[in-house]
């Protein structure tokens, strides 16, 4: 008899981690933009809460502005945003290092760090310096969302889901929030709540193919695969539709492999 599949366990956990390595992904200038990762790609997950992908960056001319005016934050931080897009992730780090050493209380430099050390796996130093990016006198509900994402990167989801219920104080229903908090609860093997949780993210954005993701990999865990299946095709092209559908295979049929063991 296989034994009974938890997602709370180290090698599911660790098998989530391209799910929720990027809860602070999609660099912006003015804060942290969490949207939920999508089935395939070249992981198996492409992240949790990362912006929607932009069209691709000229990096030749944001290299040499760079260049021009290292100095300039609002510059770094494009910059770093596009190395983080291509996946030169070190190289972001590393601009925004700098940039953080020159303006220590930029709020939004701040922010962008945070975001980079988290892709780099520095989570407990990712949710220390999105700590200095806010203030409880002015939170921003991206940045609290991001902070608890880091947090069940950790292993404490029980405190992430608390960041996650101050963002939701702030901005009811986001669905970007909801979906951290349904992955949350998947990491606490609280299936049933994850999937309440994802539905409710996925019904106030039911075109971010990303938040469907999520709730189809959770109704899959729950034995539903057909429906699972369902779930990641819509509104897709058939050609993105069977792309996802075989990422959904794939990642239920390891999970299944590491139960059976």
């Amino acid at each position: 008899m296989s034994k009974r599949l938890s997602v709370a366990s180290p090698p599911a956990r660790f098998l989530f981690s391209a799910l929720l390595i990027l809860a602070l992904g999609g660099c912006q200038t003015t804060g942290i933009e969490d949207i939920t990762g999508a089935l395939g790609g070249k992981s198996e997950m492409a992240g949790r809460l990362d912006a929607k992908p932009d069209a691709k960056p000229d990096m030749d001319a944001l290299r040499e502005r760079y260049r021009a005016k290292p100095g300039d934050p609002n510059v770094a931080l494009e910059y770093g945003k596009a190395l983080r897009q291509t996946g030169q992730r070190a190289q972001a780090l590393a601009v925004l290092e700098q940039a953080v050493l020159a303006h220590s209380t930029n709020k939004a430099v701040l922010a962008g760090y945070g975001r980079a050390l988290a892709d780099s796996g520095n989570f407990q130093q990712a949710f220390d310096v999105l700590g200095r990016a806010h203030s409880p006198e002015d939170p921003d509900w991206r940045i609290l969302s991001a902070q608890g994402a880091a947090l069940d990167q950790l292993g404490r989801s029980e405190e992430a889901q608390q960041y996650y219920a101050t963002a939701l104080k702030i901005v009811p229903e986001e669905p970007s929030v909801l979906s951290n908090l349904g992955l949350s609860y998947m990491l606490q093997n609280n299936l049933p709540r994850a999937e309440e949780t994802l539905r409710r993210a996925n019904s106030r954005n039911p075109a971010d193919s990303r938040v469907r993701a999520n709730l189809a990999l959770v109704v899959g865990l729950e034995g539903k695969q057909a429906e699972a299946e369902t779930i990641v095709k819509a509104d897709l092209p058939p050609d993105q539709a069977a792309e996802k559908v075989t990422g959904l295979r794939q990642l239920l049929a390891k999970k299944q492999q590491r139960a059976d063991k």
